[in-house]
């Protein structure tokens, strides 16, 4: 008999791993002070696969460890929450509301996966640059990274931050629609408790 405990934190692994390889590998450019990468991508497929609190949590490893090994080890708390936060806010629409874990046709799959992960990183989008905020005026102080921060939550976010958005949630829901049969099919599907959504609330 299959352990989705243990299964879920071999899969947990996996994504933090793919989550590093998407930030620190892939090729990625920098715009408005923003990396534009896919590491995202990986923190939203943890979530549709695994639900929030594991692929959150798989998220926020693998990309905290990105930024300590690329040098910005300064960043790395503020990741850690942001990618918990997408992986919890994605797996509150994909499991909570529509039940993605159950069997369902593919049309409604790839709907609420694709709103599920457009949810996640638009209120990225804003809660990133609020907590950097809230980071440099109460935390560690810097007016200059303060101002940058408010200018970009007055802008609602950089065109940066909506790039690494639609591109990280179009290759999240191809990814999670393209696994999702097979996963299915070779009976490795992980399943999402109620208890795992009472944890995570």
């Amino acid at each position: 008999m299959r352990n989705d405990h243990v299964t879920k934190i071999t899969y947990a692994g996996l994504m933090a791993a793919l989550c590093y390889v998407g930030y620190a590998v892939f090729p990625a450019i920098n715009a408005s002070g923003t990396k534009v990468h896919l590491g995202n991508a990986f923190v939203v497929l943890g979530a549709l696969l695994l639900g929030g609190l594991y692929g959150g949590l798989a998220g926020a490893i693998g990309l905290s460890l990105a930024d300590i090994i690329s040098g910005y080890a300064a960043s790395a708390p503020r990741t850690f929450i942001c990618k918990l936060v997408i992986g919890l806010v994605v797996g509150l629409v994909a499991h909570k509301f529509a039940k993605l874990s159950d069997d369902h046709k593919k049309t409604y799959v790839m709907k609420w996966s694709a709103l599920a992960a457009i949810i996640g990183l638009a209120f990225n989008c804003v809660f990133e640059p609020a907590l950097k905020y809230v980071w440099y005026t109460l935390l560690t102080p810097n007016a200059e990274k303060a101002a940058s921060a408010i200018s970009a939550l007055v802008a609602v976010t950089t065109y940066a931050t909506i790039i690494n958005a639609v591109i990280n949630s179009l290759l999240a829901v191809i990814l999670y629609n393209a696994l999702r049969p097979a996963l299915f099919k070779a009976n490795l599907f992980p399943g999402i408790t109620r208890h795992e959504f009472k944890q995570a609330s």
